[in-house]
């Protein structure tokens, strides 16, 4: 392709992104509260760099950021001032208002709490990535919400902290050492990468705090540690799905694949995908680096072409999801794409478009995956859209802590309920159980980009049959 004409492609990509994400993102989320895609888009933080303690909260502080209500506003208030009716009534004052806000939730089961109760905490990056922070919130919150209305653990509620990491390890780490200090923390959601789950999971381990991460899939969490699972299944399984997928379905050999060096998630589930596909008899002919200062998608289509590619992999991670969504415009749908879960997001139905039609995507879960699940309809009704797999994910690591404490309400209690080899649990993905190393024994579900109205993008994710 001409540098004439991948500049008038990513003009008009751009074109794209300011007129229907500024436009149609602003009335849709501000007028309906519902979400996009498979995500509710929150406001964007304000960049500034708040304190440990500004980072963790119960109730006393909200750590979202945009317009927040005055029903919100004085709930927080009333929390810090330890006036909990008045909260109660505040927090539910504002759910009326804006019924998909998980924090406000989380905070409204808080102020609800007497004076005992089991804690746990989520981790997740409300200020650098505040989409999958909520999505992962919504999860915590359902099932914080269903355990607490139908009597506690074993009677006592559950009380929720929200912790802020900002997807950063140095910032996880000292999260995870505050986190293991407070002896009332019995567990952890969280983190949200890979990158930051492998730097606190050395805290929690020392601290022997258990953490549960619903979307750190990296094959180096593997055996890391006993106090370190996740319900999520490690890239070994998606990079396999999709390898087995360009193989028997596709019927094809030869594959580029688009990923960040600097990123735990993204040399995982790249390297994995190199041997799968080897493994199906065909090989992985270019590798492209994403995080490169001088990457050019033009360039390397190009340089992918020449080499016989007639796939194309994206193994992008959030921070190179941009540059993976030029890929996928100046590609004109003329190679095959494929991609792993971090480009499971509303932003690729918004500017993919029809150039992202027939993409296939390995993801945890899926909302119609399994028909015979009641946690699709009990989140639809809670939050009034439909969650994404992360909602599900973070759902399961809740539930799988849940009934840890049921069983021994203390941290080596926790620890061991779960690497027991008869714990289980029925979360929104089906039973949770986690093997030796930490990992959960759990398939992939493939799912395509396809045209369809549920989004309100005019695209959709839907199950691979």
């Amino acid at each position: 392709m001409s540098q004439k004409n991948e500049t008038t492609v990513l003009a008009l990509a751009l074109l794209l992104t300011v007129g229907i994400v500024g436009g149609g993102f602003w009335w849709f989320t501000n007028r309906s509260g519902v979400k996009i895609g498979n995500t509710i888009i929150p406001n964007q933080q304000t960049g500034s760099n708040p304190s440990l303690k500004d980072r963790i909260s119960f109730g006393e502080k909200t750590l979202t950021s945009g317009d927040i209500s005055p029903a919100k506003k004085e709930g927080v208030q009333a929390i810090a001032a330890k006036s909990y009716d008045q909260a109660i009534a505040n927090f539910t004052a504002a759910l009326k208002l804006n019924r998909n806000d998980p924090e406000a939730l989380i905070f409204l089961n808080n102020a609800r709490i007497g004076s005992k109760s089991y804690t746990i905490v989520a981790s997740v990056p409300i200020g650098t990535d505040p989409n999958a922070a909520l999505e992962i919130l919504r999860g915590i919150a359902q099932a914080q919400n269903q355990v607490n209305s139908s009597g506690g653990v074993k009677g006592v509620p559950l009380k929720v902290g929200i912790a802020n990491d900002d997807d950063n390890p140095e910032i996880a780490k000292q999260i995870a050492s505050s986190l293991v200090s407070n002896p009332e923390v019995l567990g952890v959601v969280g983190p949200n990468t890979s990158d930051s789950t492998l730097a606190a999971g050395t805290i929690y381990t020392s601290g022997q705090l258990v953490a549960v991460s619903p979307t750190s899939t990296s094959v180096k969490i593997s055996n890391f540690s006993r106090y370190v699972f996740r319900t999520v299944p490690s890239d070994f399984m998606a990079a396999r799905s999709l390898a087995n997928y360009m193989a028997k379905t596709l019927q094809k050999k030869n594959a580029a694949v688009f990923f960040n060096s600097q990123s735990n998630y993204s040399q995982s589930l790249k390297s994995e995908f190199v041997s799968s596909v080897s493994l199906e008899g065909g090989q992985v002919s270019s590798e492209f680096d994403l995080s490169k200062v001088d990457f050019s998608a033009a360039k390397s289509l190009e340089q992918a072409t020449k080499q016989g590619a007639e796939v194309l992999m994206l193994a992008a991670n959030t921070e190179t999801l941009d540059k993976a969504l030029q890929v996928i415009q100046i590609n004109q749908k003329k190679l095959i794409l494929l991609a792993g879960d971090d480009v499971y997001t509303a932003k690729t139905l918004e500017i993919g478009r029809e150039q992202a039609v027939g993409m296939v995507l390995a993801v945890p879960w899926h909302i119609d995956s399994d028909p015979k699940s009641d946690f699709p309809q009990k989140s639809r009704q809670l939050w009034g859209g439909d969650v994404s797999w992360r909602s599900a994910l973070s759902y399961d690591a809740t539930v799988a802590l849940i009934e840890a404490l049921k069983r021994n309400p203390t941290r080596l209690g926790v620890q061991e309920a779960l690497a027991s080899s008869d714990f289980s649990a029925i979360g929104a993905s089906g039973t949770i159980r986690f093997l030796a190393s930490g990992d959960r024994n759990a398939p992939v579900q493939l799912v395509k980009i396809v045209p369809g109205s549920r989004s309100r993008t005019g695209y959709d994710f839907e199950p691979v049959r």
